[in-house]
């Protein structure tokens, strides 16, 4: 039996091209932190933390649960901050073998697509979802790598160097279940 993988929201970016932080945005009557969230917790993921950064207090304010929150002091920095501070919160939380790293912005990832990742998790899991070929999130990461990518996630990269050089890492193809397809401005929320 797979272990459930705990779930890791970054949800701390300013979105400056978007217009303000994406967390915030709505589609369809649901912000997209919640949307996010609601995914991953209807993919069985547990525990889940939530980083934030850019209008904390606002965005902790539509959690169900404040106590889901990680703000990652250093956020502006980059994504590297969030992943950091997600994993410092993961790792002293007992129980979860792997990380499954999901992203705000990507409101076209549903659950089914969380769960085919997951459903490869292990303290050794190095993993992502790829839509055609192409490597997207969710990034499954395997709690024995966790201080490793902590030391090289760097700015808006995250684990992008540290996976670059991993030969272990399984593409989970997933396009047959929806898009990879991120929000950067707000043209690309239909209205």
């Amino acid at each position: 039996m797979v272990e459930p993988a705990a779930g890791l929201l970054l949800a701390a970016g300013a979105g400056r091209r978007f217009g303000g932080p994406k967390a915030l945005a709505d589609l369809n009557g649901e912000p997209l932190v919640r949307r996010a969230l609601r995914v991953m917790e209807e993919a069985g993921c547990t525990p889940i933390r939530v980083v934030l950064g850019a209008a904390a207090d606002e965005v902790r304010a539509l959690l169900p649960d404040p106590g889901l929150a990680v703000v990652a002091e250093d956020w502006a920095t980059g994504m590297g901050a969030s992943l950091r501070a997600g994993l410092a919160a993961l790792t002293t939380t007992p129980g979860p073998t792997a990380a499954l790293v999901h992203l705000v912005d990507l409101p076209w990832v549903g659950p089914e697509i969380l769960t085919r990742v997951a459903a490869h998790a292990s303290v050794n899991a190095v993993a992502r979802a790829a839509y055609e070929g192409v490597p997207g999130h969710p990034v499954l990461l395997g709690r024995d790598w966790w201080p490793e990518i902590a030391r090289t996630a760097r700015g808006d990269h995250g684990a992008r160097d540290w996976l670059v050089t991993r030969e272990d890492l399984t593409l989970i193809e997933c396009a047959d279940l929806g898009s990879g397809r991120d929000v950067d401005h707000q043209a690309d929320l239909p209205t």
